[in-house]
């Protein structure tokens, strides 16, 4: 049955409740039917009956006629009949009934006389006697013969007819569906197509509109899933390109050690970039392939902070830039090496981007804490600020050095995956604010002495004052 097509299991469907339906309604004529031609026998013979007792017989119909009529006595005696020799129609039990004063009515076989016969046997208490009357029900029996036959025909026309229409009506209620599988059909990856709509606001209009959705969410991951590895592919190039040049230098005419040394430190720097940018490909894909593995833990956001500052301190004294970390305490519930990552690339971006200070500051506002990363530089074009997150999105993208344009997709990556958010904004004494918000730990203090806070605070007063 589930192998059928849905028009045809549900003509099959509906031809079945139609049958249940038109065979209810063919009984209910054919009872209804009976019932009044046996009420009209029984009104035919109380007349006749009447007129028995009254002796005011017509000419009843004579011999082989439908009406039968009878006088008997208190013994069972015929004393008159019509036609004349007719034997008692009435049995002995039936007359007993009779003569007490009930009114006997009952189906019969009369002796010599084909088909059963409804008999009336009426009392007249004044003289003790009978009335009897019969009456043929074999004209009942031919008029619900001849309404049998016909409601046979016309209910299986009607039922035919009735499962024709409901194939069309399922034909037609489905072929907007047969039409959207056609056009699905020739639909290919990568392919900007929709489905068609019907005109109606039915259930199938929505099918159609949730399908289109779909198809435009694929569409959009088809796309993201190439951008992304084309510009995966062309910031691969562009280091391994490096690497290679430098290599076959190096060896197509002998160097010196110097030169050698310069060429493995250049092949060093291009390596290295290399093995951050799979690092970086490859925290992306595992993200993309579901949650980002975390290892949560109470942490002191102050402690983050100055571990990061600390990680740049040599660079940024090189490039006579400063590192701020601010002094507040705040719990956090989360992945400590992981915003260490986020925390490390926006502080990379603000030492190759920005100017002036840098300052780290933790600030919390009830079950959040934001950690924000803030320099003095350009900040951000405004037209960069709404795609600063996404996969390989530059600021400037004609530049030919830094890094791929995934740092801050990593930060935003991060901070989804604690709960949390990520931000850009320029601020107003100039420069750009990146920050993420995490949860903090709910019931935690900082999680240091109060010897080791003094220690701290001591530590970072000496690194504001002398990075």
């Amino acid at each position: 049955m589930s192998r059928l097509p849905i028009r045809v299991r549900l003509t099959l469907g509906f031809a079945l409740a139609m049958a249940v339906v038109l065979a209810a309604v063919g009984l209910f004529v054919y009872q209804r039917v009976g019932h009044g031609l046996m009420a009209s026998v029984d009104q035919t013979l109380a007349a006749q009956s009447k007129e028995e007792l009254s002796h005011e017989r017509t000419d009843a119909d004579a011999g082989g006629g439908e009406t039968l009529a009878q006088i008997l006595g208190s013994g069972g005696r015929v004393q008159e009949a019509q036609p004349s020799g007719l034997p008692s129609l009435l049995g002995r039990a039936s007359l007993t009934r009779a003569l007490s004063g009930q009114r006997v009515l009952v189906d019969e076989r009369v002796p010599g006389r084909p088909g059963e016969w409804r008999v009336l046997a009426v009392s007249d208490p004044s003289n003790a006697t009978v009335a009897v009357v019969a009456r043929s029900l074999e004209p009942r029996a031919e008029s619900l013969d001849h309404l049998r036959h016909e409601l046979i025909i016309f209910l299986s026309l009607a039922l035919v007819a009735a499962s024709l229409g409901g194939y069309a009506l399922a034909a037609a209620a489905l072929r907007p569906v047969e039409t959207m599988r056609r056009r699905a059909e020739t639909i290919t990856a990568g392919e900007a197509a929709s489905l068609p709509l019907p005109p109606g606001r039915d259930e199938i209009s929505r099918l159609a509109v949730t399908l289109n959705d779909m198809l435009a969410r694929l569409q959009a991951a088809v796309e993201h899933e190439r951008r992304f590895v084309a510009d995966a592919s062309h910031e691969l190039r562009t280091p391994l390109a490096l690497l290679r040049t430098e290599l076959d230098l190096a060896l197509r005419r002998p160097r010196s050690h110097d030169e050698l040394t310069d060429a493995l430190r250049s092949a060093a720097e291009e390596t290295e970039r290399l093995s951050r940018l799979a690092e970086e490909l490859l925290l992306i894909a595992r993200s993309d392939q579901g949650a980002l593995p975390l290892r949560r833990e109470p942490v002191d956001a102050n402690a983050l902070l100055r571990s990061v500052a600390e990680r740049f301190t040599a660079r940024a004294v090189i490039l006579g830039r400063e590192l701020h970390v601010d002094r507040g305490t705040a719990s956090l519930d989360v992945d400590p090496l992981r915003v260490e990552q986020a925390l490390s690339n926006l502080v990379d971006n603000a030492l190759s981007y920005g100017a002036g200070p840098i300052e780290l500051v933790a600030e919390a506002d009830g079950d959040l804490v934001t950690l924000h990363v803030r320099d003095r530089g350009r900040g951000f074009p405004p037209d960069f600020r709404e795609e600063a997150f996404d996969r390989f999105s530059r600021a400037d993208p004609a530049r030919g050095h830094g890094g791929a344009g995934l740092g801050l997709a990593i930060v935003d990556l991060i901070a989804r995956a604690h709960g949390g958010s990520a931000g850009v904004a320029d601020r107003a004494e100039g420069g750009a604010d990146v920050w993420l918000t995490l949860p903090r730990a709910s019931g935690l203090t900082p999680l240091s002495s109060d010897k080791d806070a003094m220690e701290e605070c001591a530590e970072a007063e000496s690194m504001e004052t002398s990075v």
